[in-house]
Parts: C-alpha cells; sequence; structure tokens
C-alpha cells in the first residue's frame, strides 16, 4: 500500500483557542480522526499531534500543527520531507473569513487569500499546488479587521451549524480519498444549509 494521503488541520494550540473561528481546521482533523478511531501522539520531529490510520486503500496521516498558526509550514514542511509526499497527496484545511459561514470550497490551489497559515506552508514547501479546504468562517458585519471575530470562541448556535460543517467537509475529504479532488470538489463544494437559522447569529 504505497498510496499515502496527508491532511492537515490548521489552528493554533492550546485550551484558550479551543472552539474558535480560526481552530476550524483542527476541529475538521479531530472529527476525521474520531470516525476513523485514528489516536493523535505528540511527533516532536514534527512539532505536531499526529493521528495515522488507513482507509480506501490508502495510507492516511492527520496532521496538527503545534508552532502556531503562522508558522504552520515549519511543522508540514517537516512532515512532507519525511514522507517524501507529493503536493498532490496533501490538503490543508483552513477557516476563511472571505467565505460566508456555512460555506466550503475545496480547490487544488491557488493563493493564499491573506492566510498566514497557508502563506507559511506554500512558502516552507515552495509550492501553492496543494489542495486547500476552506471552512467558511464569515466577517462580522462585513468588517476588515476581524481579529476579535476570528479568534472569537462560536457560540451554541453557531457550534450546532459549524458542526454540521464539519460533518460535510469529513465527508468530503473521505470522497477526496476514494475518488479524487474533481469529484470531492463537483459533489462538496457549496453551502450547507442551516435549518435553525441558529448559527447566523453573532
Amino acid at each position: 500500500m504505497d498510496d499515502l494521503r496527508i491532511i492537515v488541520g490548521l489552528g493554533n494550540p492550546g485550551a484558550e483557542y479551543a472552539r474558535t473561528r480560526h481552530n476550524a481546521g483542527f476541529m475538521l482533523v479531530e472529527l476525521l480522526a474520531k470516525r476513523w478511531k485514528a489516536a493523535w501522539r505528540a511527533e516532536k520531529k514534527f512539532q505536531s499531534q499526529i493521528a495515522r490510520t488507513e482507509r480506501s486503500g490508502a495510507r492516511l496521516v492527520l496532521c496538527e500543527p503545534q508552532t502556531f498558526m503562522n508558522a504552520s509550514g515549519e511543522a508540514v514542511g517537516a512532515l512532507m520531507k519525511f514522507y517524501q509526499t507529493p503536493v498532490t497527496k496533501l490538503v490543508v484545511a483552513v477557516d476563511d473569513a472571505d467565505l460566508p459561514f456555512g460555506e466550503i470550497r475545496l480547490r487544488p490551489g491557488g493563493g493564499s487569500g491573506g492566510h498566514h497559515g497557508l502563506e507559511s506552508i506554500a512558502a516552507h514547501l515552495s509550492s501553492k499546488d496543494f489542495a486547500r479546504l476552506r471552512i467558511g468562517i464569515g466577517r462580522k458585519d462585513g468588517l476588515r479587521e476581524i481579529t476579535g471575530h476570528v479568534l472569537g470562541r462560536l457560540g451554541a448556535g453557531e457550534m450546532a451549524m459549524m458542526e454540521k460543517i464539519l460533518a460535510r467537509a469529513a465527508d468530503q475529504i473521505e470522497c477526496w480519498i476514494a475518488h479524487g479532488l474533481q469529484k470531492a470538489m463537483s459533489q462538496f463544494n457549496g453551502v450547507i444549509e442551516d435549518s435553525t437559522n441558529e448559527g447566523k447569529k453573532q
């Protein structure tokens, strides 16, 4: 079995950042690990929490960099170098304030959109040609200064909606593993409807 896939979720380590919008990537890989019954362990050589498993004929490595967001590339670069994995086998899950809350978008590559975690990874890999799964967190009242919003905790209603969003994003990752990027994009990209309307409350 030589098909290795690496799924990285971006976030900030520490209890004070748990359930914050900026940690949407962490939340997704944690859901995947729970689904796949994969155990986390700290691995210093990657500066990360790592969980390994197998699915759909592929070896899977889940990664939560513990470097803090802006230095995520240090962890991802070390992981990719160790496994000698092409960037086409990597997906990075990130929060995106330019996407409305409730929308997910998987793309095969592209710019960082101002996301410092993606900037760091692109710099360390010397490539922008890795897939990124953007999880929309929206902007509060259309403000450009969003630090407080991004690092703010999700309320109870928002968290219920986020769980629906993450479940769909996890399905998308599983589709990518089994059927490839194009099918995962066409089948899952888009807006998750919020039937309760609670997730839209700030």
